[in-house]
């Protein structure tokens, strides 16, 4: 199996609605491993047409539903299991609490002591990326 990106790189906004046959599962594979962006075509803008609109937007949704089905299935052929991702993904959740945790103290740190967070980092060994 291919290894598992950085949790740094798998914090993906949630997607739009569940097409039919998707699992939980599925959705958040699709949520921690796809960075996919669909932008909305600047063709369909509302021009005060409701009903233009709606169909517009009804477009959007089946293109952005027809990519996430082949997301879906790309990740399946290489390999990844839904247990494996679910997993992951718990992982990721304990992950981030932990590190907002982090952040918070560092922050009231800070404070107390008249700095700015980023001044604390070499003192605990962090890189600004963390």
């Amino acid at each position: 199996l291919p290894p598992l990106p950085p949790p740094q790189a798998l914090a993906a906004p949630g997607r739009g609605p569940r097409g039919p046959g998707r699992t939980e599962a599925a959705r958040g594979m699709l949520n921690v491993f796809c960075a996919l962006q669909i932008p909305s075509p600047r063709s369909c803008q509302p021009n005060g047409a409701s009903e233009e609109a709606l169909q517009c937007e009804i477009e959007e949704l089946k293109q952005k539903d027809l990519a996430l089905d082949q997301e879906i299935a790309q990740f399946l052929s290489e390999g990844y299991s839904l247990e494996e991702l679910e997993k992951h993904i718990s992982l990721l959740h304990e992950y981030n609490d932990i590190k907002d945790a982090g952040q918070m103290l560092l922050g009231k740190l800070a404070v107390i002591r008249g700095v700015t967070t980023k001044q604390l980092y070499p003192e605990y060994d962090l890189e600004l990326s963390d």
